[in-house]
């Protein structure tokens, strides 16, 4: 009879905790630095958060007016259609990114975001005690200094900030920019297939939406798990950005043939698909400036895409940093498309189930 009743006080007492716990999208909003109501309010009088919320405020603000606003109307000018396209995103090699594959491609029904960094945690915070609440809000804000600024993550200092503390992994970052741009976060699980990650459903003015990030490794030639779960979700939108110039050699051959033979357009600066495994069939069209790299991407220098912008200059900038460059001037984009998509090989072929009656 006594264990009974220190069970059902102890589903009570849980089940209270459960109701009395900030929702996923409170959560969010805490952490960007934006306004929250309920049991996370008085949580935003510590001065750290409204530090944090200040902070905060004053990157977003800066990036709307430098990266949001600008390629969200270079889109609409250039390529409305994929614009406002609902086909999946695939943004290899993005880490936590999920703002630029909005900004680019806001309408899609599905973003598919891939990258080594952990997927992390984000637990109740009204349960992580103050200083080490203050603490993780800074090694957030660490960790998204040099996307908010330029247009790019350095990985080593990301990895190191979102290594500390209870809020760590992509989870927290991806909140702050579904919040930022004003999404609602509805559900968010953990997955295991096709790889280790999180599936987030969020909703905005449209139908709901589902952001995936998985935690994988992109290197090698063949057809993984992770490239086939792709390809049945496609033929889709692609999206490029800072990518260490991976895919100018074999190692990255499965992810690069992959994109080319199951995507629609592909977006991207200079470090993504090389020009020249661009077949018969892709119109690649160049914008910006082709501005030479230095240091460790200087070997990745292409010639056949320097003469394009030396035959015939495109306009001169894009009116945005993108890339590499953090100067607007500087900035480099290309923008590939095709018209038909070759048959996959049967054994890529996408699997019908059937169903028994």
């Amino acid at each position: 009879m006594i264990y009974r009743v220190l069970t059902a006080l102890l589903l009570l007492s849980t089940s209270a905790l459960a109701q009395n716990g900030p929702s996923l999208d409170e959560t969010a909003h805490f952490l960007a630095g934006m306004p929250v109501t309920g049991v996370l309010e008085p949580l935003t009088h510590d001065p750290a958060w409204q530090e944090h919320a200040q902070a905060m405020n004053e990157a977003w603000t800066r990036k709307e007016r430098q990266q949001v606003w600008p390629i969200r109307q270079w889109m609409q000018a250039n390529a409305p259609q994929y614009h406002r396209s609902n086909d999946t995103v695939f943004y290899m090699f993005s880490g936590p990114d999920f703002l630029y594959a909005s900004i680019f491609f806001p309408l899609s029904s599905n973003y598919v975001l891939a990258g080594l960094e952990p997927t992390g945690n984000v637990p109740n915070l009204t349960q992580v005690p103050p200083e080490i609440l203050r603490a993780d809000l800074i090694s957030l804000r660490n960790s998204m200094n040099s996307i908010l600024r330029f247009q790019y993550f350095i990985t080593k200092e990301m990895r190191a900030d979102l290594g500390r503390g209870n809020v760590g992994g992509t989870l927290p970052i991806l909140y702050v920019f579904l919040a930022r741009l004003g999404y609602t976060i509805v559900d968010v699980t953990h997955v295991t297939t096709p790889a280790e990650g999180a599936k987030i459903i969020f909703s905005g003015a449209e139908q709901p939406q589902t952001l995936y990030y998985f935690k994988t490794d992109l290197a090698g030639g063949g057809n993984n798990a992770f490239l086939r779960w792709c390809a049945a979700r496609g033929p889709g939108l692609s999206l490029l950005k800072a990518a260490s110039f991976l895919m100018h050699g074999d190692g990255f051959a499965g992810v690069r043939n992959f994109l080319l033979q199951n995507s629609r357009v592909i977006i991207q600066d200079d470090s993504g698909i090389p020009l020249r495994a661009f077949s018969k069939g892709w119109k690649v069209n160049c914008y910006g400036r082709y501005v030479p790299h230095h240091e460790e991407f200087e070997k990745y220098h292409q010639a056949d895409l320097a003469a394009i912008y030396a035959q015939n200059p495109p306009p001169p900038t894009l009116g945005f940093a993108f890339g590499y460059h953090w100067q607007k001037e500087d900035g480099l984009l290309m923008l590939a498309t095709r018209e038909a998509l070759p048959a996959l090989p049967a054994e890529e072929q996408p699997q019908k189930v059937r169903v028994r009656k």
